[in-house]
């Protein structure tokens, strides 16, 4: 298969590029299985951006949520990105809502919610399922736009560069193997303009928020296609992830209780009903998620305990279950009515922070590949990324990303005698005599990464984790 864009990945990132796309060229998306397991679905809190005056939070401005991001990075971040995208957030929200997005509003104003970090309202949210909106109006409108075709159970092996195929000019990309994983069949899909969108890889965890789909194999492919990666030890612990032992699903076992609860008021204790978290900061748990998962860290081993608790219970009758209907009735589903119980949480890996090396408009190191969204590493979250910062990034990038790709690669001057590409070979690969060995190695890495290379790491812990 040919086409002028090929981009992996179906989240906010990858659709936000391709919608663009299909109005220069052909454009083909797979993903790895269905369109709707990704991070951005999986997302509840929010989008963050500053509106314009007429909208915004009184006070706000986007100095201050530059500020903001700039705290939480850690003296990490690049600051020319941050100022970059968080000063084309109201661009990102008008893309949203002419892709169809329905954010939550009165009648002509935006409903705004805080968050960790954020010193004002600035957050846009669909209820209590964000990333579901998003994806739902994303991925609807791609399936009816023309030139763009949308192809899921198709999990990219590797890609395919010119110094791969032995090529001593300069190395660009010229497309990836692609298998179908219904039918096993591997083919050859050919571009030379490939977007990484692939998302992260908090599957390599024992304890996570994400789907059973993100398991860093975007940033494998640009790793091994020789694109430079950074920051990936930065990895994002978000403070409540549900505390469920007895789960037997793995919805149950990584559901989030998002970080807009706390910005609604809910505050974390221990078992004794102290707020434990002001001993470590003065925003206590509207600090930023690093600070907030150290702290429950700290307190876990101080006391033993297996967990947590945010209460909700001071909230008014009913507020949850109109302000947080998703997490309210699965709550209510694993047999926890949060309006009298406070909620048992613990840390549970979130989001990678680093990722391939791009600029701020997504370009990497490799003629022709970009990579965009949490696979990539814009320098935007420093050690620690804002709340509600990732989805603003995923859609501001990717529309930078088009720009600069339309710029300096446009459709039809790819130039003369492309190199022929070899079909996919097998080679010694064979079906494994028993699959319980696989599962067992995955099982004994997520298990190495929680217990060694976590939230609070030792040179000890991370010699036993390289041995």
């Amino acid at each position: 298969m040919t086409a002028d864009f090929l981009v992996i990945g179906a989240g906010i990132a990858g659709l936000s590029f391709a919608l663009r796309a299909a109005r220069h060229g052909s454009v083909i998306v797979v993903t790895k299985g269905d369109a709707y397991e990704s991070n951005t679905a999986w997302a509840q809190g929010g989008i963050a951006s500053v509106l314009p005056d007429e909208y915004r939070d009184a006070g706000d401005s986007v100095e201050s949520h530059v500020a903001d991001t700039l705290d939480a990075g850690a003296g990490l971040c690049k600051e020319a990105a941050v100022r970059t995208i968080i000063g084309e957030g109201a661009a990102a929200i008008r893309d949203l809502t002419d892709y169809g997005v329905s954010f939550d509003r009165t009648d002509d104003h935006f409903l705004l919610g805080k968050e960790g970090g954020h010193s004002h309202r600035r957050i846009l949210h669909a209820k209590d399922t964000t990333g579901r909106e998003i994806a739902r109006a994303l991925i609807e409108t791609a399936r009816k736009t023309p030139n763009l075709t949308l192809l899921e159970d198709h999990f990219v092996i590797d890609l395919i560069t010119s110094a791969k195929l032995g090529a001593v000019a300069e190395d660009r990309v010229l497309g990836a193997y692609v298998l179908e994983t219904k039918t096993g069949e591997v083919r050859v899909f050919r571009s030379d303009r490939v977007i990484l969108a692939a998302g992260g890889c908090g599957k390599v965890y024992l304890y996570t928020t994400n789907p059973d789909s993100a398991t860093g194999d975007g940033v494998a492919l640009g790793w091994r296609a020789g694109a430079s990666v950074a920051n990936m030890e930065f990895i994002q612990f978000h403070p409540t992830c549900l505390y469920n032992p007895a789960a037997t699903g793995p919805e149950a076992r990584s559901f989030l209780v998002s970080e807009a609860v706390r910005g609604e008021g809910g505050i974390l204790i221990n078992a004794k009903g102290e707020d434990f978290t002001k001993k470590i900061d003065p925003r206590g748990s509207l600090a930023p998620r690093d600070i907030v998962a150290r702290a429950i860290d700290r307190e876990l081993k101080r006391t033993g305990a297996a967990c947590v608790y945010l209460d909700v219970t001071h909230k008014p009758k009913g507020f949850m279950k109109e302000r947080f209907p998703y997490i309210y009735g699965n709550l209510l589903k694993f047999g926890l009515d949060c309006e009298t119980q406070p909620i048992p949480v613990v840390p549970a890996a979130h989001y990678q922070c680093g990722g391939i090396l791009t600029d701020v408009n997504g370009k990497t190191t490799i003629r022709g590949l970009f990579a965009v969204g949490e696979v990539g590493c814009t320098g935007l979250h420093g050690a620690n990324r804002l709340a509600s910062n990732s989805l603003l990034e995923g859609n501001v990038v990717a529309r930078r990303a088009l720009d600069e790709m339309m710029r300096l690669y446009p459709p039809g001057k790819e130039g003369t005698n492309p190199p022929e590409i070899p079909e996919w070979e097998h080679g010694d690969v064979a079906e494994p005599d028993e699959l319980v060995v696989i599962y067992h190695n995955w099982d004994e890495i997520r298990r190495l990464m929680w217990d060694y290379v976590s939230i609070v790491r030792t040179d000890n812990r991370l010699r036993r984790a390289a041995a």
